[in-house]
């Protein structure tokens, strides 16, 4: 299996993954999806295609992103022997009509992982806005890596780097090639070069990460394909 090599370049704050979508550069808003028709095919590939967005495509595709993550974060506590208690997914909202985390409002164009309630949100814009840019693939690191903050929330403190963006991006990448080798999901050859190189354009034209915080394209590319080459254990040195 070919193995990936992406640029993630997900900014997050207190309470989670904020992404600034620049006005004007987002796709218009829609009703955020739940659970994908039934008569949508199961597409459990992850490629990097932009092109036209399709709302039941897409909800099929965070329906699979969620279900492969969480299923391998279910694998790996369990062949520690390790209590887990997994994260509620409340899917998508639009603008700032997000759940609420300790009190503090969704976000435009966010997505992120709440501690208090140890849930996982996006705003179905930004999920809609880089998968026309970038293909599904965009669907699978964003949730890979909020999921890796759920992750960091409950492992030993001595296991949680203080570098912790950077370890979520070392998570992700452990978690969508471990999911690849359990054959949940099937990664499309030739999508490693294409990821890397539309969010590294992406990134010279937006300002969606602040690198004082959380690392520049070379770091967080480094760091997700250390999980990818080396798995959870590599991340836990990190």
């Amino acid at each position: 299996m070919r193995r990936i090599v992406v640029v993630l370049l997900l900014c997050v704050t207190l309470a989670g993954c904020a992404i600034e979508i620049v006005p004007g550069s987002a796709m218009p808003a829609s009703t955020p999806p739940t659970v994908a028709p039934a008569d949508v095919a199961a597409d459990n590939t992850i490629n990097a295609a932009p092109g036209p967005d399709n709302a039941e495509t897409r909800a099929q595709d965070e329906d699979t992103a969620v279900r492969i993550t969480g299923e391998f974060w279910d694998s790996w506590f369990a062949d520690q022997g390790v209590r887990y208690d997994p994260p509620t997914v409340t899917g998508g909202y639009v603008d700032d009509n997000g759940p609420a985390c300790a009190g503090e409002p969704s976000v435009p164009g966010n997505a992120y992982y709440c501690p208090v309630g140890n849930f996982l949100a996006w705003d179905e814009n930004l999920m809609e806005a880089g998968y026309a840019e970038i293909g599904d693939a965009w669907v699978y690191l964003v949730i890979a890596h909020e999921w890796a903050h759920a992750v960091q929330a409950q492992l030993p403190d001595r296991f949680v780097s203080q570098r912790v963006e950077l370890q979520a991006d070392c998570l992700a990448g452990a978690s969508l090639e471990g999911a690849a080798q359990l054959g949940l999901v099937q990664i499309e050859p030739g999508d490693a070069d294409e990821i890397a190189q539309t969010l590294q354009a992406v990134a010279d034209d937006y300002p969606w990460t602040d690198e004082s915080s959380h690392g520049n394209a070379r770091q967080r590319t480094a760091a997700f394909q250390q999980g990818v080459d080396d798995g959870v254990e590599a991340c836990l040195r990190f």
